[in-house]
């Protein structure tokens, strides 16, 4: 299968561009970026034969079956319409849209069109999330009771800029890193959040968007989930944590796009290390990704998994910014 990408983006160069080549008979052919120069330019650096301006050049390109779209996230909307309407298979990034309703749409669209849309939520697709999934899965930790995430960082320099300063573009820490919390919390408990309640803020990035958050959701089941997130936390270390009648996970560092970190696990007879793959994330990703274009199975996170997420992410900022208690909506879906 030859791929286009639709955004000469830094997630694509450092994990989505090697993820697709390592799969068999895959290949990318071709790279969209705003700025020609940059596309040139980039194609060249990743060996990517040809680079357009233009995604028409793209979708009308019977040769390329997928494309992985990697934009700002103002532009998924139009882009992911766009290559479904083509006939494409479409990868792409999170937040799916804007709004609820537009990534609600393209679900639809894609699967009137028959085609495969995905979400790249990396996460649920780690070695360490899918072992924390197994042992609330086995009943090892008894009733769940609550969901502690920690997923404060520092944003580095080079991946700034429009995270921090342009709402209009989909910025703030919420869009960013929110949403991947919704999906890695959906992914262990099967559920979805109910409601939830916020308080955001800046503290030190944030130009006209948040640079931190925390807030609490409740699931249907009971289970009580908290959630901190922030783009200005240098030495913080990120941790996913699910307490149980029977039971306590503990898991460092998993909050990340490499298969790394410590996982233990708490019960009556002491404290145990869990052992966990190490695989690529975004290999993993992509295996599931093309074996669902050929039959098989389906995408690791598919575009529902989008459309809750996003949900999730903006009952949380709707809340910080009522300071109120907000229900989520799923759109229907």
């Amino acid at each position: 299968m030859h791929w286009g990408l639709i955004g000469a983006s830094t997630i694509a160069s450092e994990h989505v561009i090697d993820a697709i080549r390592s799969q068999d008979g895959n290949s990318i052919k071709s790279v969209m970026s705003s700025s020609a120069k940059r596309g040139r330019e980039y194609a060249a650096k990743h060996s990517i034969p040809e680079s357009t301006s233009e995604i028409d050049q793209i979708l009308r390109d019977p040769e390329i079956s997928a494309v992985y779209i990697s934009t700002t996230n103002e532009k998924h909307f139009p882009q992911a319409m766009a290559a479904i309407d083509a006939g494409k298979h479409v990868l792409c990034e999170k937040p799916l849209a804007m709004s609820v309703a537009d990534a609600v749409t393209m679900v639809n669209a894609a699967k009137k069109k028959g085609v495969v849309f995905a979400t790249n939520h990396h996460l649920r697709c780690a070695g360490s999330h899918i072992a924390i999934r197994e042992l609330i899965q086995s009943g090892r930790l008894g009733e769940i009771l609550s969901v502690r995430v920690f997923h404060a960082v520092y944003l580095p320099p080079h991946l700034q800029g429009w995270r921090i300063n342009d709402p209009k573009a989909g910025g703030g820490v919420i869009p960013d890193v929110t949403v991947h919390d919704a999906d890695t919390v959906r992914f262990h408990l099967d559920e979805d959040p109910v409601s939830v309640v916020a308080k955001a803020g800046t503290s030190g990035l944030g130009e006209g968007v948040e640079d931190s958050v925390m807030s609490i959701w409740s699931m249907p089941s009971g289970i009580m989930v908290q959630v901190h997130d922030s783009f200005t936390h240098i030495h913080a270390g990120t941790g996913f944590e699910v307490h149980g009648t029977e039971g306590s996970v503990t898991a460092s560092n998993v909050m990340t796009q490499q298969p790394v970190g410590q996982i233990f696990v708490d019960d009556k007879s002491g404290n145990h290390p869990v052992h966990f793959s190490d695989h690529n994330l975004y290999v993993y990703a992509l295996q599931h990704f093309c074996g669902a274009v050929s039959g098989f199975g389906k995408p690791a996170a598919d575009g529902v998994d989008g459309v809750k997420s996003l949900a999730i992410a903006l009952a949380v900022r709707s809340a910080a910014e009522k300071g109120e208690s907000v229900e989520v909506d799923y759109g229907g879906i």
